[in-house]
């Protein structure tokens, strides 16, 4: 049934031919009756209207065109209407459903000049004392062209309504196209985060295995135990990023394993960082001022990256006997993370975090990291050698703080 009903939707016009057979039988009893010009003028008024109701939806303005010459025809010709004149309603109601609006607006006049019309050329009962009165005439002709407008104005409601599902259909087209649109900007940003974070811990603690592993090598032969104290150091810097990875990968895994990875870290964790980075042969030096107070994790998280990529190229790029300095000071508006050292390495191995253009991923990382919570970056070198990275987060007030969720202060 549901495959008959979608194909007679696809081919209109086999129904509108039943329809149309239909009132051409009913048309063709009604004139049986009749006899000389009468008949077939009936005939032939009865057969062009089954044709145009046949052809309705293809050619609508056409169909109605035509319909109203049939109807002036059988008026200047004196045929009397038959069976067939139900097709003029069915016409009525094409022309406002299907018709452009000058078919439309025609079949309004039309219709309200169908009813005087008809009375003034088929009436014929004779006038005197007892015929009808003029109101009785007017009501006649009024009656007989309500069928006409109330056909119109059911085509024009139905028009209305097929505008309105295709505005429905185009919404939720568009709705949809704008939900994948989202959704790819979200997969997208999640991928750079992930990225992002992939860097930090990779870059940050290989460096850290790498130097050991140099230093064990080093002093292997003539002091064991340092090389031991090395390989120690190697060995749980190793677990360290087992446990970020596996936290950081955990957000593509499903939720029923969410439990298992521990916060993401913040300021309270930059002494655990310092000492591993001192135990990995680099001098640090720390230092906060302000108030201390909790945080939103997004920036602690932003913190903790800033500093760790920033001691990760002191590392790498610093030069021997280089020294490294973090401040943090907690304003009242906004808090700044200073990292400077006094290494040689050159500035613009510096300025690449890893190459020689500046476009190097660790400090364009930063930057969006900095970016994302509205903040402001300095980069370059410091005054007397070495180099500096200076970043301004603000800060909400006490006011307009808002209290995050438990929850929120916990990655999955």
């Amino acid at each position: 049934m549901h495959r008959l009903n979608a194909w007679l939707r696809r081919h209109p016009m086999v129904v509108d031919s039943a329809w149309a057979l239909v009132v051409l039988l009913f048309g063709l009893l009604s004139d049986v009756s009749e006899d000389g010009a009468q008949l077939w003028g009936g005939i032939v008024a009865s057969l062009a209207i089954a044709v145009l109701m046949a052809v309705r939806r293809r050619t609508p303005d056409l169909a109605v065109a035509g319909g109203v010459a049939v109807g002036l025809g059988q008026i200047a010709l004196n045929v009397t209407p038959g069976g067939s004149s139900i097709g003029y309603l069915v016409l009525s109601y094409t022309a406002a459903a299907f018709g452009s609006r000058w078919s439309s607006r025609l079949v309004v006049l039309v219709g309200l000049a169908a009813g005087p019309l008809t009375l003034w050329r088929f009436d014929s009962r004779p006038t005197g004392p007892d015929s009808p009165g003029v109101w009785q005439r007017v009501l006649v002709a009024a009656l007989m062209s309500t069928p006409f407008i109330l056909c119109w104005a059911w085509g024009r409601l139905t028009r209305v309504r097929a505008a309105y599902l295709i505005e429905l259909e185009d919404r939720a087209t568009r709705l949809e196209r704008e939900r994948d649109a989202q959704a790819k900007v979200a997969v997208a940003a999640e991928r750079a985060r992930i990225a992002r974070e992939l860097h930090d811990v990779v870059a940050h603690n290989v460096s850290v295995m790498i130097v050991q592993a140099d230093g064990a090598a080093y002093v292997l032969d003539n002091s064991p135990q340092q090389a031991k104290e090395a390989l120690a150091t190697i060995a749980g810097t190793g677990r360290q990023a087992l446990v970020e990875m596996r936290r950081l990968l955990g957000v593509l895994r499903t939720t029923e394993t969410a439990e298992e990875y521990v916060p993401q870290p913040g300021v309270e964790e930059l002494p655990e960082l310092l000492e591993q980075v001192r135990a990995a042969g680099l001098p640090v030096d720390f230092a906060t001022s302000g108030e201390p107070r909790e945080l939103p994790r997004g920036l602690e998280l932003t913190v903790y990256r800033i500093v760790q990529e920033a001691l990760t190229n002191v590392r790498k790029h610093g030069g021997p006997g280089a020294r490294a300095r973090v401040a943090v000071d907690f304003g009242d508006r906004a808090l700044e993370v200073l990292v400077e050292d006094d290494g040689r390495g050159t500035t613009g191995e510096q300025l690449a975090g890893g190459g020689a253009d500046g476009l190097g991923h660790g400090l364009i990382g930063m930057r969006e990291r900095v970016g994302m919570v509205s903040g402001s970056l300095d980069i370059g070198p410091r005054p007397g050698g070495g180099f500096r990275i200076r970043a301004v987060l603000p800060l909400r007030t006490s006011g307009d703080r808002a209290t995050a969720p438990p929850a929120a202060r916990r990655t999955t």
